[in-house]
């Protein structure tokens, strides 16, 4: 197991690698002399696996395809039933067509006494063994998967989920069968749920955002033995941070501006004002659109109200960070926006303000315009405000989340923060990342709001930090900060005021 790896969120950052460069490294790998035994220590991995963490298993149905993943998946039921386990292997397509590694896998786990039956016909004859089955092991698709699975194929990973869905653990060899590796969308209208993944090689981009994070369950990693050289993106790791010098005082961290808040919209301004504070900025002001919200948060005094505060002297703009966008409202933000893309060194967009943009050229050209000269910006989109600056559907730009990140950054020279499950972080040239925090209890209203203003208190006190440093390291601790709400394990919903109170909690730690 010294070579078998969890992953989480706590023992990054990891490099991940996407489906042409995991198969570049295989065939490199493949092509040495001596032949390295790929398949072998493979599925030897996953027994070993499924050993460590099931022991109690007595039943395991390894559901084998017609490629070297299936290959794999008969390396391990090899092992398991040389441990003691009952083992029976369904194998999906012709045994008379398989790789030539795979073909020798079959013929060693036939020699050893493992039951293999073939699965024929639009029906898998073999689900009573599902049903008796305590651990399933999908060694189906794997990286393998181009296409929507059909025919026996979809019914055997149907068959797989049914057992997930009654408690059986299922462990994916290399990929959850069905799941695109590179983006975390399902090929089709199934995908295996997992409940551990082994990773074989690389870890594969997909198993950490869009629906990745729901089908493939604990990650696991074994390089093989291999080195995959230059990653495609990176999977983000804990922020380090260190006590604050004690000789300092609140001009040592910086200024935040926060405008929002158009009518009937004032919780989103505070929600993100008092995140900013929380982050540890030095001063936060907040100046409302509405022109009638008072410019006081009475559970908050110290968040500094202050009236058309885009219009302050130059100089003044100049020694801020700013969050626009809050509750701000389509056409009220559009007189705030000029003046903070032409003269704020650092700036946070987000909702309306995004949305003002999408619908604005003229904001787009000075949004274009910052980076020469010397500004940064960071844009911190939910997936439909981000499909409206790509012009894109909601459902084309989630097909490809990293790429979407990506065309954001590039298309506005800025860094980007594509939120949800497995949020991106993007900027105009390098790889992108992938944030591992978070779940579910995020889903509720606000909770981007805290995000945004939580950038922009850390961005005023690392005023050197490019725009992606700060979108990585407050897209972690967002996340980080429903992970440890103890409700959040049960479902619960995180509502966006108590965000910030954990956010506060567990950021210095």
């Amino acid at each position: 197991m010294t070579e078998l790896r969890r992953i989480d969120a706590l023992n990054g950052p990891w490099p991940l690698h996407d489906a042409a460069t995991t198969r570049r490294v295989e065939h490199l790998a493949l092509a040495q002399s001596p032949r390295p035994p790929l398949m072998a220590l493979a599925g030897l991995a996953v027994a070993r696996l499924v050993l460590a963490t099931h022991g109690r298993a007595r039943c395991a149905v390894v559901m084998v395809g017609p490629g070297n993943n299936g290959g794999d998946g008969l390396v391990a039921a090899r092992h398991l039933l040389r441990a003691g386990l009952q083992v029976k292997v369904r194998l999906l397509g012709d045994s008379g067509r398989l790789p030539a590694d795979a073909a020798a896998a079959l013929a060693e786990a036939r020699a050893a006494g493992v039951a293999i039956e073939g699965v024929a016909g639009s029906q898998a004859d073999g689900d009573s063994d599902l049903a008796a089955a305590d651990i399933v092991i999908d060694a189906l698709l794997g990286l393998g998967a181009s296409r929507p699975p059909e025919g026996p194929m979809a019914h055997a990973i149907a068959a797989i989920n049914a057992c997930s869905a009654r408690g059986v653990p299922v462990v994916s060899v290399d990929l959850p069968s069905g799941l695109a590796a590179d983006t975390g969308a399902v090929l089709g209208a199934v995908a295996v749920r997992a409940t551990a993944t082994v990773s074989l090689l690389t870890l594969k981009p997909g198993c950490f955002t869009h629906a990745g994070r729901d089908h493939a369950g604990a990650v696991w990693l074994h390089k093989l033995g291999v080195d995959a050289g230059a990653p495609s993106a990176w999977l983000t790791g804990a922020p380090s941070s260190g006590p604050r010098a004690q000789a300092s005082h609140k001009g040592s961290y910086g200024n935040v501006l926060v405008v929002g808040g158009a009518s009937g919209m004032a919780g989103a301004l505070w929600l993100a004002a008092r995140a900013a504070s929380a982050a540890g900025a030095g001063r936060v002001y907040c100046s409302p659109l509405d022109v009638e919200m008072p410019l006081l948060d009475a559970q908050h005094p110290e968040l500094i109200g202050r009236r058309c505060a885009w219009q302050a002297p130059a100089q003044w703009l100049a020694d801020t960070t700013a969050v626009c966008g809050c509750g701000a409202g389509d056409d009220t933000i559009k007189t705030a926006l000029p003046p903070l893309l032409a003269r704020v060194p650092r700036l946070v967009l987000d909702a309306d303000a995004l949305n003002a943009i999408a619908n604005d050229t003229g904001l787009q050209a000075l949004l274009q315009q910052r980076t020469a000269k010397g500004h940064r910006t960071l844009l911190t989109p939910h997936p439909l405000e981000a499909a409206r600056l790509l012009g894109c559907t909601v459902a084309e730009l989630q097909a490809d989340r990293p790429a979407a990140a990506r065309s954001i950054a590039e298309r506005f020279d800025c860094a980007v923060v594509l939120k949800g499950s497995g949020s991106i972080v993007a900027a105009p040239r390098g790889a992108p990342w992938i944030n591992p925090t978070g779940n579910a209890a995020l889903a509720t209203a606000g909770t981007g709001d805290v995000l945004a203003g939580w950038c922009g208190g850390l961005w005023a006190q690392r005023s050197d930090a490019s725009a992606a440093e700060i979108g990585i390291d407050a897209a972690w601790q967002h996340g980080r900060a429903a992970d440890l709400w103890p409700p959040a394990a049960f479902g619960a919903p995180l509502r966006a005021s108590d965000l910030v109170e954990v956010m506060a909690r567990h950021h210095w730690r």
